[in-house]
């Protein structure tokens, strides 16, 4: 084995060397971004005004509306509310439609009022007055939130904001008021966060408020903004703004982009059509009366997919091949005389290896796109988590790994048959399975296909199939040994994706990395630390919280992390294990958020490069396959998909030793270690082609509830029986009745505060463990104690393998 592990060392570094010559190309500078134009013919009326109700274009004359039907290639009038303003429609976003209107016997507006279809005609709902009127009103919306701002008869600038979920009497709330000379044109919410333009003599000056720093004056827009509607949100971070013609443009306007991340103005290629007011956001991009043709024209933002080439699928078959290869090697090689040959690879494996194949296992592809986007966005303030969590980690290393390591598992779930009952046993194994296939191994799946498949065009099925297939293949095939020494090579194949990527972007700064380092250090991208009582912020305390409950009490039940520690040689070598996986952590979350931080620099200067209807999550894929050379993309993209796979053959692995000695040895009449393994090997199969059969159904819907909610039950189900490992582990009064009520409870009471919305999902698996341990602890007390020894059961001294009683 060490010889193989040997020649995929020198591939792995072979090869970015390889590539390396391929990489020193100048950087593109053309705008990623392109305009579509079309159009349609316009209303037999004079339109004055353009809107949008939900998917619905609507067109407002002084007479009545009409609306666009696609299917019918036809305008169709609308029937409108009695006594209101015809100009006084709003859009606060797109399809997001309000009538403002003055109050009886007042000249500015007062009353706002949500507009909505209803058997082909527009109704309102007044909304509650605003505290007093204002003039040239502008309204905002976004994440659920109504932004008004406007100006009161002294010509003061009033913000107010009101939830759109609120109770029908809720009050506007009062915001800071905009700084700038002057009334907002202009009002778009994006990211939690309102970007105005103010016109001025030399041009229109743009502000920004966002909860922490409030309203902070930004680059200025290049040109004027053509009219009230034009300036719209597009993707997670953009606003675009349709800008007057040049003065020797022509009558076609001008399109332009600003990042509210990197706070950078892109231009796009500009149409070739004149847009005329009234104009409305539509689409990606704008809509416009042409009163002169007869035509509502349209203008929208498109994107170009990054095909991969044939040196990128050269170098991810070369990848896929090795992973098989090093399964087949296993099976060749193996004669799995036991079950704990395949379930924990014979307890053969070096702690250095394990450790590694722990990281591997906990830095999914979701990681591995999700953090470079984080740090993007925001700061290193996450990267806290790792290293509180190394002093979790140490906990675990010392007083949770030699418990369960002397009690010879292969389950986890067997601790609690032999500290509790049998049924706590089965019920914690099957949540266990039923949540490792439903949520987690589909979802990691899901997500980085979705990923990859929105930047370079390969579809969705195709990366699902080509990780899922894969990894069944070598997983099965070889077992924990394969599952351990592909984790070993895939975190080399990561970190070496991820230093190639830092490498290159700092090759293209023009300041090279005092520019990068000077650009983080004045944009405050590499905060690590917030010791606030905010708790609605990412601060120390939060992160002490989490890894109290997510690292130190919830390690015990990880069966798919567990697995490892049981797999090495001996006592010792589970505890360097650890402190492996905990060495490792730090470095490895610096590589992924620096990536993060280099991006933030890049595409500050390079601001057409960004695709602006992309997600934040897709900035670190956008650069890799529209940035990189040909080859690197591949090896990138490989990085991407050992990523995922690391995590799914140690779901696979996992999962099929849980069914395999949970329920197959303690069911099935006459099981032998031989049959074990056969059924953990179908399990296998089968396990993974669920998995790949729950990500494809994903694919076809909308993944964004369904993953919040797995996320959802993960705390509300799963936290207690990480306390049923607390009380088994740091009590010796804690019995199984006890423990069941506690469980019991637990989970009804936490699922009570989930009906209620009492708290952040966040604070979900925390709030269960604690139900778990008060519950259960209290309700031991109403039944005898233990009465089976509990020698090597607990953490105390009286209760060690060989204490005498």
């Amino acid at each position: 084995m060490a010889a193989l592990v040997r020649r995929m060392g020198r591939l792995v570094v072979l090869l970015p060397l390889f590539l390396f010559s391929t990489a020193l190309l100048p950087a593109q500078a053309e705008s990623l971004a392109g305009v579509n134009q079309s159009s349609v013919p316009a209303p037999p009326v004079e339109v004055r005004a353009l809107h949008t109700v939900g998917s619905h274009l609507v067109a407002f004359a002084d007479a009545g509306a009409w609306r666009w039907i696609p299917a019918e290639k036809q305008w169709r009038a609308v029937a409108l509310p009695s006594n209101v303003d015809a100009d006084g429609w709003k859009n606060a976003a797109i399809g997001r439609l309000y009538n403002v209107r003055p109050s009886s016997g007042e000249s500015a507006v007062r009353v706002v009022a949500e507009a909505t279809f209803a058997e082909g005609r527009l109704v309102l709902r007044d909304l509650p007055q605003l505290p007093f009127p204002l003039a040239r009103l502008r309204l905002a919306e976004g994440a659920a939130v109504l932004y008004v701002a406007g100006q009161d008869a002294q010509g003061i600038n009033h913000v107010f904001r009101r939830r759109l979920d609120a109770a029908a009497g809720t009050a506007w709330q009062s915001m800071p008021a905009l700084d700038g000379d002057g009334a907002a044109d202009t009002l778009v919410a994006q990211r939690g966060e309102l970007v105005a333009t103010i016109a001025g003599e030399s041009g229109d000056a743009l502000w920004r408020w966002s909860p922490d720093h409030g309203w902070q004056a930004l680059p200025s827009v290049p040109g004027r903004v053509l009219t009230a509607d034009g300036a719209r949100a597009v993707g997670q971070a953009h606003v675009l703004y349709l800008l007057q013609p040049d003065a020797a443009g022509g009558r076609a306007p001008r399109l332009a982009t600003f990042h509210t991340v990197t706070r950078a103005w892109a231009d796009l290629p500009a149409p070739t059509d004149a847009m005329p007011a009234p104009v409305t956001a539509w689409g990606d991009g704008f809509a416009g009366a042409d009163a002169s043709v007869g035509t509502i024209r349209m203008v929208e933002v498109s994107a170009r997919s990054h095909l991969l080439t044939w040196l990128d699928w050269l170098v991810i078959v070369v990848y896929l091949a090795a992973m098989v290869g090093i399964g087949m090697y296993f099976y060749l090689q193996e004669k799995r005389a036991s079950t704990a040959d395949f379930f924990v690879g014979g307890r053969s494996i070096p702690f250095w290896a394990a450790g590694v194949s722990l990281y591997a296992t906990n830095t999914s592809s979701i990681s591995f796109i999700a953090i470079p986007a984080k740090a993007f966005e925001t700061n290193w303030q996450y990267l806290t988590n790792n290293l509180i969590a190394v002093l979790g980690l140490m906990f675990v290393a010392v007083w949770i790994v030699p418990l369960l390591r002397r009690l010879d598992l292969m389950s986890v779930f067997s601790y609690l048959e032999k500290r509790f009952h049998p049924a706590i046993r089965m019920l914690a194994s099957a949540l266990c399975i039923a949540m490792q296939i439903g949520s987690r191994m589909s979802v990691i799946l899901f997500l980085p296909a979705l990923a990859i498949a929105t930047i370079t065009g390969v579809d969705v099925v195709w990366s699902i199939l080509i990780m899922g297939v894969f990894t069944i293949l070598y997983t099965t095939l070889g077992g924990m040994k394969a599952v351990i020494w592909t984790d070993f090579v895939q975190v080399f194949v990561m970190f070496g994706g991820a230093i190639f990527a830092i490498g290159f972007i700092i090759y293209h700064l023009n300041g090279g990395v005092p520019e990068l380092v000077q650009v983080a250090m004045a944009e405050d991208k590499t905060r690590l630390f917030d010791f606030s009582f905010d708790l609605t912020k990412a601060t120390v305390w939060g992160f002490i919280f989490l890894v109290l409950f997510d690292v130190v009490l919830t390690f015990p039940k990880d069966q798919v992390l567990m697995q490892r520690v049981l797999s090495t040689k001996s006592d010792k070598e589970a505890g360097r294990s650890i402190w492996t996986f905990a060495a490792i952590m730090v470095p490895g979350g610096f590589f992924f958020y620096a990536i993060g931080t280099a991006l933030y620099v890049y595409y500050q200067s390079h601001p057409e490069r960004m695709n602006p209807l992309l997600p934040l999550d897709a900035t670190f894929p956008l650069f890799i396959a529209a940035e990189l050379p040909m080859g690197v993309t591949g090896l990138i993209i490989a990085g991407i998909f050992a990523a995922a796979m690391s995590t799914l053959s140690s779901i696979i692995n996992s999962v099929s030793t849980l069914a395999s000695v949970d329920f197959y040895e303690k069911l099935a009449k006459n099981p032998t270690p031989k049959k074990s393994v056969l059924f953990a090997e179908i399990m296998g199969v089968l396990v993974g082609l669920l998995g790949i059969g729950i990500a494809l159904l994903l694919s076809r819907y909308d993944i964004h509830s369904l993953f919040d909610v797995s996320i959802e039950l993960a705390g509300l189900l799963g936290g207690g029986f990480a306390g049923a490992y607390t009380l088994g582990m740091f009590t010796r009064r804690a019995n199984a009745q006890g423990v069941a009520i506690g469980i019991a409870g637990a989970i009804v009471l936490t699922l009570l505060i989930w009906s209620m919305d009492l708290v952040h999902p966040y604070f979900y698996l925390g709030i269960s463990i604690l139900l778990c341990i008060v519950i259960g602890y209290a309700a031991s007390w109403l039944f005898p104690p233990p009465a089976q020894s509990l020698s090597g059961l607990t953490i105390h001294r009286q209760d060690a393998v060989g204490a005498t009683r």
